[in-house]
C-alpha cells in the first residue's frame, strides 16, 4: 500500500511518501507565510522524484491538528480533495498522536506549545488521557503517575515546571518537526484495522476554538 501524507498544522510541516512500512521519502517544509503557495508544487516534485503518479496512491493522510487553524485546513483540504478525486481512503491524524507514535514508553504524554500561556496535550498508549488545551502546570497535575515519557518539539518552555513535578523522572523525547512519516504510519495502521477512511468524514482536530469563535462567544454572551 502506497501512502501519501501531508502535515501543514505548524509553521514547520512536511510531506511523506511510504510504501507499507517502508518510508520512501519525507520532505521537511517551512512556510512562515503559509503553505498554500508551495504545497502542490512540493507534492508534485515528491511524486516525480519517486516516479509515482497520483493514481498509484492507495491511502491519503493529513495531520489534523492541533495547530494553526489555516494550516490545518490547507493540509486536510488537499488530502481530502485528492482522495475524493482518486476514489481512495483518507485519514486525519492527530499531531499529538503522531508525536506520541515516535516514543517508546507504554504511557506517553505529547505536548505542543499552544501560546497564550497554554499547551495542547494528550496521553497515549497505556492510561490514555483525552487531548486538551490548558496551562502546562494545570495539565501536568491531571496526568496519571504512570506516564513515563514526554514528547515535545522543544522542552525549554516546560523544563522548569516538569523538573519540579512528580513526573520529573519521566523520559523526555524531542520530536522532529517533520511528522508526515508518523502520520502515514498511523493512517496505514487504521486502514489495516478496517477503519472506513471516508474523506467526507475527515475533520480538523482543533482542540481549541479559533479567535473568531471566541470573540463571537464573548460578544453574544
Amino acid at each position: 500500500m502506497t501512502v501519501l501524507s501531508i502535515d501543514t498544522a505548524q509553521e514547520f510541516g512536511s510531506l511523506a511518501l511510504a510504501y507499507g512500512a517502508e518510508l520512501l521519502e519525507e520532505v521537511p517544509l517551512h512556510a512562515p507565510d503559509g503553505f498554500s503557495s508551495i504545497l502542490f508544487d512540493q507534492l508534485q516534485k515528491l511524486l516525480r522524484r519517486n516516479n509515482i503518479e497520483l493514481k498509484e496512491i492507495d491511502i491519503y493522510a493529513a495531520a489534523a491538528g492541533p495547530g494553526s487553524f489555516t494550516g490545518i485546513r490547507i493540509g486536510l483540504s488537499a488530502a481530502k480533495s485528492l482522495a475524493f478525486a482518486n476514489a481512495k481512503p483518507c485519514y486525519g491524524v492527530s499531531n499529538l498522536a503522531a508525536m506520541a507514535n515516535l516514543g517508546t514508553e507504554p504511557a506517553r504524554a505529547a505536548v505542543i506549545d499552544a501560546r497564550r500561556g497554554e499547551v495542547y496535550g494528550g496521553v497515549f498508549g497505556d492510561h490514555p488521557v483525552p487531548e486538551t488545551v490548558a496551562p502546562f502546570p494545570a495539565w501536568l497535575k491531571t496526568l496519571p503517575q504512570k506516564v513515563t515519557e514526554f514528547l515535545a518539539f522543544d522542552f525549554a518552555p516546560f523544563a522548569l515546571t516538569l523538573d519540579a513535578s512528580p513526573l520529573a523522572a519521566a523520559a523526555r523525547t524531542t520530536c522532529p518537526r517533520a511528522l508526515a512519516a508518523s502520520v502515514a504510519e498511523l493512517a496505514l495502521e487504521r486502514f489495516r484495522l478496517g477503519e472506513d477512511g471516508d474523506p467526507a468524514q475527515v475533520d480538523a482536530n482543533y482542540v481549541r476554538r479559533s479567535d473568531a469563535e471566541l470573540l463571537w462567544t464573548d460578544r453574544t454572551s
